[in-house]
């Protein structure tokens, strides 16, 4: 990464997609969100004090509803640094379309990099290696994430590129759903947009693997009941929200619609 890149200071840092980045998995909405956003956000501002941040994110958006809901009032907010990662829940859909699911994610970088942002993105892991009941989606991620990088490749937009690293994919750096990543996670997901972006004091750690853990995965017939127990706590009542048209995001609102000041972490 050029020198210039890494002395870049932000002033204006703000976070679209859906819960995710909203922070699911890191805190509840009892304590309070993190999620890699903020913690982005936390180191963004050890580099650029004065930098303030805003989230626009809400769970259970899709990358039109993101593009639809959140592009504008990002635009008008008149950031110097964006974050844009969409698309999982548009995956999850039968009806997915990698064309369109990218066009809307190329509209989105093509209008703030003409505002003069920084836009940064990433791609998505194989979440097969968590969830086996997952593989048919395994060729719609791979689709997607070829789509996300030539479109960003377009528009100059930064690619965090997760996909190609194993480690993204072990269990302890995401949350009980398997769909959200944990805090652990999430630390990863900022130190792999530092890295990214070329911020001072970044590298790919976040690519490596996490020491062994104490007690082995389960294997066998201890495998499958943990299958089902996921299955019937996590996939059965998402699969009813989608049966009856629900989403989790319904009537919630961004977070930290505006730029706020944000404390070093």
């Amino acid at each position: 990464m050029p020198e210039t890149e890494r002395q870049q200071r932000y002033l204006r840092y703000v976070a679209l997609g859906d819960s995710q980045t909203e922070g699911l998995g890191d805190g509840d909405d009892t304590v309070g969100l993190r999620g890699f956003a903020d913690r982005f956000a936390e180191r963004l501002a050890v580099h650029s004090p004065g930098l303030r941040y805003a989230n626009l994110a809400v769970r259970g958006r899709l990358a039109g509803q993101v593009r639809t809901g959140q592009l504008d009032a990002a635009l008008a907010l008149r950031p110097d640094l964006v974050t844009v990662v969409a698309g999982v829940n548009d995956v999850l859909r039968p009806s997915f379309d990698a064309d369109e699911v990218a066009g809307h994610l190329e509209a989105m970088f093509a209008a703030l990099t003409g505002q003069g942002a920084r836009v940064v993105t990433a791609t998505f892991p194989d979440m097969t290696r968590l969830v086996p009941l997952a593989r048919p989606l395994a060729g719609r991620v791979h689709a997607l994430n070829g789509r996300i990088r030539q479109a960003a490749e377009r528009h100059g937009t930064v690619v965090a590129d997760t996909a190609p690293y194993p480690a993204v994919t072990d269990p302890r750096l995401w949350s009980p759903d398997r769909l959200h990543a944990s805090p652990l996670g999430h630390q990863r997901i900022a130190d792999a947009l530092a890295d990214a972006l070329g911020l001072p004091g970044s590298s790919d750690a976040w690519t490596r693997p996490l020491p062994p853990p104490p007690v082995p995965a389960p294997a066998g017939l201890r495998a499958a009941a943990a299958e089902a127990r996921w299955a019937a706590a996590f996939l059965g009542p998402w699969l009813g929200r989608r049966l009856r048209g629900r989403s989790s995001g319904e009537e919630r609102t961004a977070r930290r619609p505006g730029l706020l000041p944000v404390t070093a972490g």
